[in-house]
């Protein structure tokens, strides 16, 4: 493989790593703190396939890029500037509408991805992707049931649903900006393509709910090249805390 090819490949798979992995840790922060029991296990589960989704996802990205840097120095001893996922998984948790509403979005707009990059022809990108396609389905269809009970449940419950779709709204577009990197290098999927069905997904699950779609013109942008939100820091040193103190230490 050729230089900048490699280049283009160890970013772009960095990337759908990172999605992974901090949209992995703000999921496995509702263990032991979700509204039900059988809640804590499901968010458990979700927040452990995404997990392994970045770990492999990293373990791919270290050996492109050729450096010696594993998974867990990727995910452990990154600065946050480094980090290229999308501000939506960053977010805080807040109200469980709002989680609910950034699952549906997000596994969403995976589901979609994985379905396209299984058929690419880098095998593990397609291999990762084989297998991540049927968790996500899994992703979409509980964010969906949750959804639907809370926005067609009592005036309360609608309302907070309502809430938590106005606010993960804002940061959607960024799923879907494109940019030379996608366009160039040829097994990655554009995921400008990925917006039209994603909206209609997502306009079917809402408008079943009996909630309105947001309507926000407002878009964040920058996760990407690395400019995150001022909740991002306080996220990192929370999962990079053990390994940064204690540097070579395993169990």
């Amino acid at each position: 493989m050729n230089e900048p090819l490699a280049d283009d490949l160890f970013v772009y798979t960095l990337r759908l790593g990172d999605d992974a992995l901090i949209a992995a840790q703000r999921t496995a922060e509702w263990i032991a703190a979700a509204p039900q029991l059988e809640e804590d296990v499901a968010l458990g589960n979700i927040g452990l396939d995404q997990l392994g989704q970045a770990r492999s996802l990293l373990q791919y990205a270290g050996s492109v890029e050729g450096a010696g840097r594993s998974e867990d120095d990727l995910a452990y001893f990154r600065d946050e500037r480094a980090f290229l996922n999308v501000q939506l998984c960053e977010l805080p948790n807040g109200d469980f509408a709002r989680s609910i509403a950034r699952l549906l979005y997000f596994a969403t707009y995976q589901h979609l991805l994985y379905e396209e990059l299984r058929g690419c022809a880098d095998e593990t990108l397609a291999g990762v992707a084989g297998k991540a396609v049927k968790e996500v389905a899994y992703h979409v269809d509980h964010a969906t049931q949750w959804v639907l009970r809370l926005g067609d449940g009592t005036e309360e419950s609608h309302a907070r649903m309502q809430a938590g779709l106005a606010a993960m709204w804002p940061y959607t577009a960024e799923l879907f900006a494109s940019d030379e990197l996608v366009r160039r290098l040829d097994v990655a999927v554009d995921p400008s393509k990925l917006e039209e069905q994603w909206l209609s997904r997502v306009t079917q699950v809402i408008d079943e709910s009996t909630c309105e779609r947001p309507t926000s013109a407002y878009q964040h942008s920058g996760g990407r090249e690395g400019r995150h939100t001022e909740h991002f820091g306080y996220l990192l040193a929370e999962l990079q805390h053990i390994a940064r103190a204690h540097p070579g230490a395993s169990w």
